[in-house]
């Protein structure tokens, strides 16, 4: 969602004086969003400054809803709020020497109280950069919690020209991408290589699957084994523009050579925008691919299957689902019913281990077809519930390789005072055996990765080791 910022001429003056004059004493100012945080109600207004009361309302928001907030130890989170509004005053030529962080005792609202009155002291004395400190710092509070489900959303924007379902970025996808980027870098497997050409610069410089890309801007995708950050230059999200140098390997060829791709709007293949795509393979077998788990897609899934199979007996399914980046994990359980029912397909857990448990959808109808599922490390959320669903109940046999490991539990978004929206779990997701799926991913039944000479020749290994078990 675009987020519109509208300001008359006067309210800019009003705004311009807030951020030169000192803030006031916390007996003073605003605390209408005081410390609750609930659940959004329609559409927000317009975004609003962030300020030290809004990081507030995040800070108690947390520790009253998240999956171990009563239990957390906060410091480290104040800790890194604070660390990364130093680390802004350094970035800027700028620093106070009252910039301290003073010593915490592990009482939340008493360490607030010592957090707030430094946070106060400091940026006092910048004016021009308090909106800037009081956005890094939240970020570095949210991420202080090292879950993948947990986001602070402010300031989204799109580029002026913008179309719905144009993509923005180099116009590749390598086979590092997603949550190996995002969530769980530490999974992350050399070579890095090209597998998807969208469009944009890369389809321009004539790049190809399976070219392998041996340096970006000059430092190494992968150092002792061990992905870099260099590779998140790869997927930049506007208003990122910095163009990026990249060292390209064809294997077929032999040729080295080098290419600067800028990035910018490009228009995606439209095939490419189905979240669902279906077509009929040989021997009776369907085969779809699920690209996200949106909120009727499980039916979606349905209507595609009863196409292909009429006219005709189907001998079983194929569903694809490298690249699900996840979604609504109700429609993950109704996808799951349709291949058996009865069945627990995960646990919703707090941190004292009280778990609710999540039962398949027994009005769902039984296919009765024999399935195989394709997972890769960019199967996640939603995706691993389904996969580990599969996998734990028998339901199936999974190909490919392991799945991103990047599912702490069902986010729930909280509406903040400025009228951005802070996410996170309330519990923390396990399979049906009660296996922890996060940070660790969901196994094949069958390892068969992706190689760059695949790609090149457009083979795809584990859809022809699917076909292979469903005609057993």
């Amino acid at each position: 969602m675009t987020i519109s910022r509208i300001a008359t001429a006067g309210l800019a003056l009003v705004l311009a004086a807030a951020c030169t004059a000192p803030t006031p004493p916390r007996s003073q100012a605003s605390t209408a969003a005081g410390t609750a945080c609930a659940q959004p109600q329609g559409r927000p207004g317009a975004e609003t400054a962030t300020t030290i009361d809004v990081i507030e309302q995040a800070y108690f928001c947390i520790l009253g809803n998240y999956y171990s907030g009563a239990t957390l130890d906060a410091r480290a989170l104040l800790s890194a709020g604070f660390a990364a509004l130093t680390q802004e005053l350094n970035r800027s030529g700028r620093d106070v020497p009252e910039a301290g962080m003073p010593a915490l005792t592990g009482d939340h609202k008493t360490d607030w109280t010592a957090f707030e009155a430094a946070y106060r002291k400091t940026t006092d004395q910048v004016p021009g950069l308090r909106d800037k400190l009081a956005v890094v710092t939240l970020e570095a509070i949210v991420a202080g919690l090292g879950d993948n489900h947990a986001r602070w959303t402010h300031d989204v924007k799109r580029p002026p020209d913008y179309y719905d379902g144009d993509g923005y970025g180099l116009g590749l996808q390598a086979n590092v991408n997603g949550p190996q980027v995002d969530g769980n870098p530490g999974v992350a497997l050399p070579p890095l290589f090209v597998t998807t050409v969208q469009g944009g610069a890369a389809q321009a410089a004539g790049l190809r699957p399976g070219d392998i890309i041996e340096s970006i801007n000059g430092s190494a995708p992968f150092l002792d084994g061990k992905a870099t950050p260099a590779i998140a230059v790869l997927y930049p999200q506007y208003p990122q523009a910095r163009p990026v140098r990249l060292r390209l390997l064809r294997q077929s060829t032999g040729r080295r050579w080098s290419v600067t791709l800028k990035p910018g709007l490009y228009q995606r293949d439209l095939a490419a925008l189905q979240v669902v795509r279906s077509k009929l393979l040989e021997d009776g077998i369907a085969y779809v691919r699920l690209t996200g788990f949106a909120s009727d897609s499980a039916d979606r899934v349905f209507k595609a299957i009863s196409r292909l199979r009429t006219g005709r007996t189907l001998s079983g399914v194929v569903l694809d689902l490298r690249g699900n980046g996840g979604g609504s994990p109700v429609e993950a359980i109704r996808l799951v019913s349709a291949f058996g029912h009865g069945k627990v397909t995960a646990y919703q857990c707090t941190v004292d281990g009280k778990c609710a448990t999540s039962w398949t959808d027994d009005t769902v109808e039984l296919l009765n077809l024999p399935l195989t599922v394709l997972t890769d490390r960019s199967c996640a959320s939603a995706c691993e519930h389904f996969s580990s669903a599969v996998k734990d109940l028998r339901l199936g046999r999974l190909v490919g390789t392991r799945t991103a490991g990047v599912i702490s539990g069902p986010a729930q978004p909280y509406l903040l005072s400025n009228n951005t929206t802070l996410s996170f779990p309330a519990r923390h997701h396990l399979g049906p055996n009660r296996e922890v799926i996060d940070r660790i991913g969901v196994p094949p039944d069958h390892h068969v990765p992706l190689t760059p000479k695949d790609a090149a020749a457009g083979r795809d290994p584990a859809l022809a080791k699917a076909l292979t078990l469903l005609n057993k």
